[in-house]
């Protein structure tokens, strides 16, 4: 058992959440994270005390007399750590927040974000995908990104926490004189024997690569061969347009012209995107972002899954229980 002094916060702030809520779904929302991550977490402070903390029941949650002993002390070393955290932080600064593009979710909570709070300011950059970003936001160059949690390493993942914001609808960008461009939606099976480009070849944008290959597996859709990473909208454009490349892509998405967005249907596949931020970081411009992502979110019911749906099992298992 290694020393009492040697345990991550991080597992006592689980347990402070769960001892606080008596319901490990409740803190795990409390927290963003999974609720088997966050099982695993007590679990394993639980062997490093030698102690069992919690008896759990399908009924109830409640504490032992261990359990007991150690909130307090809990309490206090996480009060000290909060305070070392704000004491250090430059929340002066401006957040540096990477929104892929000037369109879709990370753009709108962006926007609302500046109107609503407009003292702070916010530095936008534009990465390919979470992938990349996520490395930036461990090291420290980059603040807040957004993207599909489930498709990091989740040694990469550990580094990071999320906040689930929304699940956007899935759609093909086709030339428009493709046979499929005059129809509103396009469904699914209407793909079969087509390829598409997911962004295979770019390593940063990993996750939706993954994502694409989960949708097509079984359905006669084509990957397209794996090119070099593209930079920039202007010459995502060029290339795309060059190589006749119809894509997958979301119904919010940049123009590209001679090209159409067709949503996809039967069923509908979702894209799960959160809001996502190295461990620890401590900003009212991460503040304020979560609001409004909350707010937005909770207005246009953009983490309500439709009926019949598509979306990868484990995108459901890292989003709330009530989404």
């Amino acid at each position: 058992m290694p020393p009492v002094q040697d345990i991550e916060p991080r597992l006592l702030r689980a347990f402070a959440t769960v001892a606080a809520e008596l319901h490990f779904t409740r803190a795990a929302a409390r927290l963003f994270v999974a609720q088997q991550a966050l099982s695993r977490d007590i679990r394993r402070l639980e062997r490093e005390l030698g102690a069992e903390l919690f008896v759990r029941t399908t009924r109830q949650v409640t504490l032992t007399a261990d359990g007991r002993r150690l909130l307090p002390y809990a309490r206090r070393v996480l009060d000290a750590q909060d305070e070392l955290a704000a004491a250090f932080a430059d929340t002066d600064r401006p957040l540096l927040v990477d929104i892929g593009a000037p369109v879709g979710t990370g753009h709108r909570v962006l926007v609302e974000t500046r109107r609503a709070a407009p003292a702070l300011e916010f530095v936008a950059r534009y990465l390919s995908g979470l992938t990349g970003a996520a490395a930036e936001l461990v090291a420290g160059r980059l603040d807040v990104s957004y993207g599909r949690i489930a498709g990091l390493d989740p040694a990469l993942r550990d580094g990071l926490a999320h906040q689930p914001v929304r699940h956007e609808r899935m759609a093909v960008l086709l030339r428009d004189d493709h046979p499929l461009a005059p129809l509103p939606e396009v469904p699914l099976h209407a793909l079969a024997g087509e390829t598409l480009y997911a962004g295979a070849g770019n390593a940063a944008t990993a996750e939706w690569t993954d994502l694409a290959a989960r949708l097509f597996a079984g359905r006669g859709i084509a990957m397209a061969a794996p090119f070099p990473e593209i930079t920039g909208e202007a010459e995502f454009v060029r290339v795309v347009r060059k190589q006749r490349w119809s894509v997958l892509a979301s119904t919010e998405f940049i123009a590209v012209p001679g090209m159409v967005v067709r949503p996809l249907v039967d069923p509908v596949p979702l894209s799960p995107v959160s809001l996502v931020w190295r461990r620890g970081l401590r900003h009212p411009g991460l503040d304020a972002l979560r609001a409004c992502a909350a707010g937005l979110a909770a207005a246009e019911g953009w983490l309500e899954i439709p009926p019949g749906s598509w979306l990868p099992e484990t995108d459901r298992e890292l989003m709330p229980d009530n989404c």
